[in-house]
């Protein structure tokens, strides 16, 4: 439990104080897209199939800390710091290293005892985190050409 308080604190500082290059509409509706998706991806793999869970089976209270103290922190200091501008290489290097950390996290929240495996393995993680990283993307991409057309709509 110890890891999930320390890291809700740490990744809502950062988000708190770190420069903002993402407007607030930018914020909310990615936060609420990375926290719906991975709310369904866990109802199916966590408390239909029980391929993983959060403490223990089942629904607990502290699992709430993880998906509202978590989830839209790293999704928002992700995207914040994304490399929109940089080269191709520059932007792998930068999935890459999210991936990486993303996969060390979970893996020492296994250790910890808050996350826990049953038919799911650390390598299935690793393959799936780039492509979640990416649809983060693409909802950011989605958002802002949903906000241009919406502009443009009232002037």
């Amino acid at each position: 439990m110890w890891l999930l308080i320390v890291t809700v604190i740490v990744f809502n500082a950062i988000f708190l104080f770190m420069p903002k290059r993402l407007t607030p509409i930018e914020l909310f509706s990615t936060c609420m897209f990375a926290m719906v998706l991975q709310q369904l991806v866990d109802l199916a793999f966590d408390l239909k199939l029980d391929w993983y869970g959060y403490f223990a089976p089942g629904v607990q209270w502290a699992y709430y800390i993880a998906i509202l103290g978590i989830y839209p922190a790293v999704n928002a200091i992700f995207l914040n710091y994304y490399q929109f501008m940089k080269s191709k290489a520059q932007k792998f290097w930068y999935l890459v290293g999210w991936c990486i950390f993303a996969v060390v996290y979970e893996w020492l929240a296994i250790k910890s005892g808050y996350f826990y495996y049953h038919q799911w393995k650390v390598w299935y993680s690793a393959i799936s985190y780039p492509f979640l990283y990416m649809i983060l993307l693409l909802v950011l991409k989605t958002v802002r050409a949903l906000v241009r057309t919406s502009v443009q709509t009232e002037t």
